[in-house]
């Protein structure tokens, strides 16, 4: 009886189809590869190489051009998702859990990709170790923590630029592995993940009815994958984006950020349009509560 409330657990549904998407082959992004790639056009050979040993910030790097190289990685990553969700196919999709859908997996695996190019340009360190293929708990939170943002979380939101206060205060080259699996930042974790995992099940109900419409059904869910990932990622990039820890030599000041709390939000599908709209707006009225 406890192994099935575990399963039905919305906390414990979301960290199974996390964890299955970051083992998919082609999720995880070398960082220094990627770096080197995408600023190529933009940064001179000594810029990128001090982006890659240190931060894009560090190297002086200007949040206009990052902003630029950030929507190309955005546009790459929409259009590869959705064309995979509308064909319903994924690579290694035998290797999954039974437990966990393998176009749920696919989705959440773009969201990975997307998550660790924004982090990269956004002066974010390496999200994933080289040893071994397992997600290590801070990693595991602060990729959350992404979700969360890309959700519309205001404590998501909060959490992040938290986490990102603390590297930068410390020039940190690492996440800071006490505050997400321990510390302050942790009870929020678990509050978001549980949050994700019931717009989880949303998010595949929605993919399940779109599918079984005869002849149209693979087109309807690659516009549903196209009109709910471009607004998320979108989100990520402006939050990432407006962090201290993007600017180039940056100074951050005590009290920017301020713990929070999740709301109900409207979830993605709600503002899909609304984002489509106004992509660049904030999303903090539509976070609050309703009184």
């Amino acid at each position: 009886m406890k192994q099935g409330k575990e399963v039905e657990n919305p906390e414990s549904r979301f960290s199974a189809v996390l964890l299955a998407a970051a083992k998919l082959p082609g999720v995880r992004i070398h960082r220094e590869a990627y770096l080197r790639s995408a600023l190529a056009r933009h940064c001179s050979e000594d810029d990128i190489r001090r982006a890659i040993d240190e931060t894009p910030a560090a190297a002086g790097i200007s949040v206009e051009i990052l902003d630029k190289v950030a929507n190309d990685s955005i546009r790459y990553e929409t259009a590869k998702v959705s064309a995979l969700s509308a064909a319903a196919g994924i690579p290694g999709v035998l290797a999954l859990p039974a437990t966990v859908p393998a176009d749920m997996a696919q989705y959440f695996g773009h969201m990975v990709r997307i998550a660790q190019k924004l982090a990269y340009l956004y002066s974010w360190p390496d999200l994933f170790s080289e040893d071994g293929d397992d997600l290590d708990d801070a990693t595991m939170g602060v990729l959350t923590l992404f979700f969360g943002v890309m959700f519309g979380t205001q404590s998501a939101n909060a959490a992040v630029g938290k986490v990102a206060g603390m590297m930068s205060k410390e020039v940190a080259k690492k996440l800071p592995q006490k505050a997400l699996t321990q510390g302050v930042i942790y009870p929020i974790v678990k509050k978001v993940a549980a949050y994700l995992g019931v717009q989880m099940t949303k998010q595949s109900f929605a993919k399940t009815v779109s599918k079984a419409i005869p002849l149209v059904g693979a087109a309807v869910s690659g516009g549903l994958t196209f009109a709910t990932y471009l607004p998320m990622a979108k989100r990520l990039k402006k939050h990432l984006s407006s962090l201290p820890l993007a600017e180039p030599s940056h100074q951050v000041m005590d009290g920017e950020v301020v713990d929070g709390e999740v709301v109900e939000d409207q979830g993605p599908f709600a503002t899909a349009h609304a984002e489509q709209h106004g992509a660049d707006t904030t999303t903090v009225k539509t976070e609050e509560p309703q009184s």
